[in-house]
């Protein structure tokens, strides 16, 4: 699984990569996590708000930082 956060690195991008990487803990599942901090990339995956979050190239979230737990079933509906 590859997941990507979208953001410029502000603090909530940072609190998206924090509360991601409990999602994937409590889960136990082995993903690999990038930062994406270039903007035209960013655009390219139609985001208007970050932190944006990409899992296996799909957008399943935007503009805010859901619980790690809310992540958990995003990552597991994949």
């Amino acid at each position: 699984m590859h997941i990507k956060i979208l953001g410029p690195g502000c603090a909530n991008c940072t609190k998206l990569e924090k509360q991601t990487r409990k999602a994937i803990d409590s889960l136990g599942i082995d993903a690999d996590i990038e930062k994406v901090t270039d903007y035209s990339q960013i655009a390219a995956y139609g985001i208007m708000s970050t932190p944006g979050l990409v899992v296996d190239e799909e957008v399943v979230l935007a503009g805010r930082v859901p619980k790690a737990e809310e992540i958990a079933r995003l990552i597991s509906g994949k």
